[in-house]
């Protein structure tokens, strides 16, 4: 009887001792018993895409999986590869305009997009990378390629387009067959210009093609103040 009670009084308290540790294991911290803590995970930082000279994302190629398309340019028989939407609507008015008003234009006297690593970073070339300008009779960047009137003309064009338009005649290295934007793609003015211009289109007897007297001293005013504004840069 003696070794039965003495066989329960061992096995009590082996169990209360058991019992005990594991609650101070409980209330003591541990490194077994930490909680595993989540790995910090850096968010990477969006990537900077390249952008032309006047702001304006670069593209790789023209056509596919691209802001840049192959757009006819209305009256002309030419098609061009430009930037889409408003930049589209402005360029091509620039195109009409000199087509009708300056020198019929061919096939190869129309380019357009161009790949970046054909031309020059950071200068106003870099711009045809992005489908936001166009060269116009290619060949002739040279100063001083247009008689008086066409020029009048084209400072014409330039004043219609109320400077988003910049002509690389202008430019300290000159390249008179470039027309470029000269505004970011933020610029409220792009959106401006090209809605009225896609008016203009709408609307017969407006736009390019429409009569106008290019020699009219309002015009010519116009015309002499943004080409003093946009200078020689």
């Amino acid at each position: 009887m003696q070794n039965d009670d003495m066989t329960r009084r061992t096995v009590v308290q082996s169990a209360a001792a058991v019992g005990a540790l594991a609650v101070v294991g409980s209330l003591v911290p541990g490194v077994a018993s930490a909680a595993p803590q989540p790995t910090p995970t850096l968010t990477p930082k969006p990537k900077k895409l390249p952008v032309s000279a006047n702001g304006w994302t670069i593209e790789k190629e023209a056509n596919r999986i691209s802001t840049v398309w192959t757009r006819p340019v209305a009256g002309t028989g030419l098609k061009v590869d430009v930037r889409i939407g408003d930049a589209e609507a402005i360029l091509l008015h620039v195109i009409r305009r000199f087509h009708y008003e300056v020198e019929q234009l061919h096939r190869v006297d129309l380019a357009g997009w161009q790949a970046i690593g054909e031309l020059r970073k950071g200068r106003p070339e870099s711009n045809l990378a992005s489908g936001t300008a166009v060269r116009i009779r290619p060949g002739a960047r040279a100063k001083g390629g247009f008689f008086p009137p066409q020029e009048v003309v084209v400072r014409d064009i330039l004043a219609e387009c109320e400077g988003v338009v910049r002509w690389g005649g202008d430019d300290g290295e000159v390249d008179e067959s470039l027309f470029y934007l000269d505004a970011r793609p933020d610029d409220e003015r792009v959106r401006e210009l090209g809605d009225r211009l896609r008016a203009w289109g709408a609307t017969p007897g407006e736009g390019a093609g429409a009569a106008v007297d290019v020699r009219s001293p309002a015009r010519l005013r116009r015309a002499d103040r943004l080409a003093r504004v946009q200078g020689t840069a």
